[in-house]
């Protein structure tokens, strides 16, 4: 396949600055795309192939900020045998802060000490063995929203039920998180591949260090201890490309999360790497290596 037949779509939800930039480097390297914005969509679930359920496409990419949508978008792909980056099952992990800490865990990846509860009564008692002060995040979400460090247990008694009242059965799952005590600063790590293409520091004297809540990035070098943390992570989760952050501790690098539709804004200021070029080859790369696959199996079975 070469990319001049390759039919590109891109998953989205709004079109922000790096949707833009990851359409315009795919159109100049003379891809077929197309912009698949999620709330326009018509996704026909009996459909036995891709061809007639309507998205004749070699790959996607995933850039859909609304979390459910993208998953049965994705799942819906998966079933018609399109490929996508990032798949439906990593895409699905990542957006679970509980099943992203179980993959971790699983793959070996140092992280910072988590329980989860499904009661107020036994948040505390999370809270309690992992000692004050404590972190308590939504299981899904980003951008650092309500997240929340609680100093004792009548502060956390006071969140937690404020949680649940919410109503959303996600604010009931209390996922509760040792606060580390971070020198001013946290990493994101941005992997495509089998690489990790730019890193930066996010600067904040809050303890949330999001660009989305103030932080600044500024120039951070690829050592070979946030490649091996970063790949790590990117593996144990199955995502081809991923913002991974990470924090540096007493105990070495801890990774925190791994956002299988990470942002790239802020780092883009930091680097002159092409990120959205890096995904777009990456898209190439994955596309071809599985029609020849394909194409292998085909003489195998002749």
């Amino acid at each position: 396949m070469s990319p001049s037949t390759l039919r590109f779509g891109l998953l989205i939800t709004y079109l922000r600055t790096e949707e833009k930039l990851i359409l315009n480097r795919a159109r100049a390297r003379g891809l077929d795309v197309t912009s698949l914005l999620e709330r326009q969509l018509v996704l026909e679930l009996n459909a036995p192939d891709a061809s007639s359920g309507g998205f004749p496409y070699d790959i996607v990419v995933d850039r859909c900020v609304a979390h459910l949508p993208a998953a049965y978008t994705l799942k819906v792909f998966d079933r018609w045998g399109i490929p996508t980056i990032n798949s439906a099952e990593t895409t699905a992990i990542c957006d679970d802060k509980a099943r992203c800490s179980l993959a971790l865990e699983a793959g070996g990846v140092a992280t910072p000490r988590t329980k989860i509860a499904f009661s107020v009564e036994a948040a505390l008692d999370a809270c309690a063995q992992i000692g004050y002060p404590a972190v308590l995040k939504p299981v899904t979400g980003s951008w650092g929203r309500l997240l929340s460090c609680v100093n004792g247990p009548e502060q956390a008694e006071l969140i937690l039920e404020q949680k649940r009242e919410l109503g959303s059965i996600q604010h009931s799952i209390f996922y509760v998180q040792e606060f580390i005590e971070k020198p001013g600063r946290d990493i994101r790590a941005f992997v495509v591949g089998d690489r990790v293409v730019a890193a930066s520091y996010r600067m904040s004297s809050h303890w949330i260090t999001n660009t989305a809540r103030g932080g600044e990035s500024i120039p951070c070098p690829v050592t070979a201890d946030i490649e091996d943390a970063a790949l790590r992570a990117c593996r144990a989760v199955g995502a081809r490309w991923a913002g991974v952050d990470l924090v540096e501790t007493d105990r070495g690098l801890l990774c925190i999360e791994v956002n299988s539709g990470g942002e790239f804004h802020g780092l883009m200021t930091t680097t002159d790497v092409d990120i959205a070029d890096e995904i777009v080859i990456e898209a190439i790369a994955a596309a071809t290596h599985l029609a020849g696959a394909a194409l292998r199996t085909v003489e195998v079975m002749r």
